[in-house]
């Protein structure tokens, strides 16, 4: 069994992680970790794990101690930079959900999240974790691990997942119209805010509220571009939903004259096409809308496709769980690759139906 540690296990991505982990066919879940509450056990934490597991808080430092196989970072951003180095001296495989490994020029890092980068051999040699549209950089880790050099994969985040898996199979295909922008509103649940409570996630704040944050300002925007290959032609906006989890990301690509797609079928068989084999994506059928209670609690993405002939645009919709394929899902999807494991173990779930 490979043994396994989550670093941050108590926020909602690590207890996602940690859920996961749990009933992993191939990997022991064996240490969770959280600084602030070493000492005291799961269940006593998150109920919904009493009868199940006896698994206790210990602190990061013990972990790092364990000679664990591999460690999921669930921490905030700008934390993995110190806790990456140890992991990845330790012999473990670091997966990282934070953004500190995925945005390459490290330029951009600093003018976003405020800090220089300090990790820039680590940055070089980070598989960016979106397995549907970087299958390379995740077989390129495998052959690390299998060489037993030092890998670190840094997940997609959850806006740039949806949003990406929306746009891709169109900007790929070269269909954006020259000079165009591509617009991407997406809502999310308010677990993508973390665990830590504020004003705009309280519950007497966030319950029957609709709003949009960060606009013109979220640290996604970069991801996305970086993903898509759109600097400065993206126009991202999020939107905060009363929902614990589930995001949808609805994306406009004005498509160029000549184009090859020409109608909503074209579109849809575009879609059809560049995702057949993939286990977690699904495309709906035509005329058909994903819904984010049709993926909550799963590692799958849902896309929806049309072509506006009046304005000639692709529209697309990802739905995704934002902290199934936004966050944990994806991050045990990207080491069951780096082990060489089957793409979905522990990851075959359906959506809780009603």
């Amino acid at each position: 069994m490979i043994q396994a540690g989550v670093l941050g296990a108590a926020g909602f991505a690590g207890v996602q992680l940690t859920h996961i982990l749990a009933a992993h066919p191939d990997m022991e879940l064996a240490a969770i970790a959280s600084d602030s509450l070493a000492g005291t056990a799961l269940s006593e934490v998150y109920p919904a794990f009493a009868g199940g597991s006896d698994l206790v808080f210990c602190g990061s430092e013990e972990l790092l101690q364990k000679g664990l196989d591999v460690v999921f970072l669930a921490v905030p951003h700008t934390a993995s930079l110190d806790l990456t180095p140890k992991i990845v001296e330790s012999g473990a495989v670091a997966i990282d959900l934070s953004a500190d490994f995925r945005l390459k020029d490290p330029q951009t890092y600093e003018a976003w999240y405020g800090v220089p980068h300090t990790q820039l051999d680590l940055l070089a040699i980070a598989a960016f974790g979106l397995p549907e549209l970087f299958p390379e950089a995740l077989q390129e880790a495998y052959e690390r691990h299998e060489e037993k050099l030092p890998v670190v994969v840094a997940c997609a985040g959850c806006y740039p997942t949806a949003t990406s898996l929306a746009a891709a199979p169109a900007l790929r295909a070269g269909l954006l119209r020259e000079g165009a922008v591509v617009v991407a509103d997406a809502i999310s649940g308010v677990t993508g805010a973390g665990k830590k409570p504020s004003a705009r996630t309280h519950f007497c704040f966030a319950n029957e509220n609709l709003e949009a944050y960060g606009v013109a300002t979220h640290r996604h925007t970069p991801e996305i571009e970086q993903i898509l290959q759109l600097e400065d032609q993206l126009v991202f906006t999020p939107h905060l939903a009363p929902l614990n989890r589930g995001l949808l990301s609805t994306v406009t690509i004005p498509v160029g004259s000549g184009a090859s797609v020409v109608s909503a079928k074209d579109a849809h068989r575009l879609y059809e096409e560049f995702y057949e084999g993939c286990t977690f994506v699904t495309v709906l059928p035509a005329g058909t809308q994903p819904r984010t209670a049709s993926v909550a609690g799963t590692n799958r993405a849902q896309i929806g496709v049309t072509y506006d002939s009046r304005t000639q645009c692709i529209i697309a919709t990802g739905a995704i769980d934002n902290l199934g394929k936004g966050a944990a899902g994806q991050a045990v999807q990207c080491a069951n690759i780096v082990f060489g494991l089957p793409e979905g173990a522990g990851l075959e779930s359906l959506a809780v139906l009603v």
